[in-house]
């Protein structure tokens, strides 16, 4: 139950954290909105790691980490930038199967995990619970023209990466991995803030990787609910199965869709009400 709830509570985190920096890559370009929140995630994981420590930290670990890091700064910075074109539709369904699909595929085939009966009902109804709560029905294919597929698949796949690694340190290193993940996610975004700055730059726009201070704290905000996420879900792997641990963490579709009915005032649309019901069905049969 306790790997429950901390997988669970990480979907809750990383909804909260898609909504906000959603709404800042809006008003900032993708890769500024993508290296605050981890700057901000990682003063937040490193503060965490002081205060509940470690019995020892094998660099080994650290290393799951920093992988654990690249596959964030991939993930976001390309679900960011699907989401700064308006292809939310698009890049969030497939952003989100994907990032589950994998590292389930990967645990059962390559690593011999063995959820029970019900658990794996529940992997089966959660992925296109995903689906339907995420995807949002258009009157037209023009979104799935676009470049909404593949920022969604490369998302999903930095996203996997993110899961599978980090699932792999040990819980003697306590959330020091989280930490090092956040280094790795840092630097691999400085990167690409500096090609950006290389290959944008017009006489347009002298500063593409500009913003404001309102976009900055919903960035800053959405890497520490990013990184507290992350630790929940490394958390819960350590108390169950991590094809479990995945399905749940990847629940948070669930999380803005309600926020949009509840602050933004949304209608819900049938395919996301079936899609809810479904989520809730997964929930379920995942914590029996």
């Amino acid at each position: 139950m306790i790997g429950w709830l901390f997988g669970l509570g990480s979907a809750v985190l990383y909804g909260m954290s898609d909504f906000v920096g959603g709404l800042a890559s809006r008003r900032s370009h993708f890769v500024v909105v993508a290296l605050l929140g981890q700057c901000a995630g990682l003063m937040a994981s490193a503060l965490a790691g002081l205060m509940i420590g470690a019995e020892s930290i094998p660099r080994s670990d650290l290393w799951w980490g920093a992988l654990s890091g690249f596959g964030t700064a991939v993930g976001m910075a390309f679900l960011f930038r699907g989401l700064s074109r308006g292809a939310m539709s698009v890049i969030v369904p497939v952003s989100a199967v994907t990032g589950v699909s994998i590292p389930v595929l990967f645990g059962v085939v390559v690593e011999g995990q063995r959820p029970s009966l019900l658990a794996w009902l529940g992997i089966v109804v959660a992925v296109p619970a995903l689906w339907l709560v995420a995807g949002r029905q258009s009157r037209n294919a023009e979104g799935l023209k676009g470049s909404g597929v593949g920022d969604g698949l490369v998302a999903g796949v930095g996203i996997a990466v993110q899961y599978l690694a980090l699932a792999h340190a040990s819980a003697a290193s306590g959330l020091w991995p989280v930490a090092a993940g956040r280094v790795s996610a840092v630097l691999v975004l400085i990167v690409m803030a500096i090609f950006v700055m290389r290959h944008l730059k017009d006489e347009h726009d002298r500063s593409p990787l500009r913003t404001t201070m309102a976009s900055g704290v919903l960035a800053t905000s959405a890497g520490v609910l990013a990184a507290a996420a992350l630790a929940a879900y490394a958390i819960a792997t350590r108390h169950q199965l991590a094809a479990i641990a995945v399905v749940l963490s990847s629940m948070y579709p669930v999380i803005p869709v309600l926020l949009g009915v509840t602050v933004l005032r949304e209608h819900l649309t049938r395919q996301q009400s079936a899609g809810l019901l479904a989520a809730a069905a997964a929930t379920v049969l995942l914590a029996v």
